[in-house]
């Protein structure tokens, strides 16, 4: 296949990387070697996946490679939402405003708060003993 028919980018969510390949196709998407309905055991992630393609009407249009890395189930999903909206938007600059207004194009910047010395957690402390 050509290279030229075929983008790459990458998607980040939390400590979640992932590398997506986007090529022409009949809508089939791999994660990790397997199909998406496999790797993915809810609906609700599966819909996280997909939802740039449904928002720009490419549902059928692409076949996708994804390799991900790291965290759990719906943060890859998020992750792997942001690599096909990248790639999208290398294929066709003209959906960057779709893709923007629906809140795909930037990356999610939250994180885990690390824990404080003294403390029992980021935010919680121990309890207070008056006597």
């Amino acid at each position: 296949m050509e290279s030229e028919n075929i983008y790459y980018e990458t998607g980040r969510r939390k400590t979640e990387i992932d590398k997506t390949w986007l090529k022409p196709g009949t809508g089939i998407i791999t994660v990790n070697g397997k199909p998406e309905n496999n790797y993915f055991g809810s609906k609700s992630a599966s819909l996280v996946v997909r939802s740039p393609l449904a928002l720009t009407n490419h549902n059928d249009a692409f076949d996708i490679d994804i390799k991900v890395l790291g965290g759990g189930i719906f943060g890859q999903a998020g992750a792997i939402r942001h690599g096909i909206t990248r790639a999208l938007i290398r294929y066709d600059s003209e959906l960057r405003g779709v893709l923007k207004k629906a809140g795909f194009v930037k990356r999610d910047p939250r994180s885990k708060e690390r824990k404080k010395y003294g403390q029992r957690g980021a935010r919680a402390n121990f309890q207070f003993s008056k006597r």
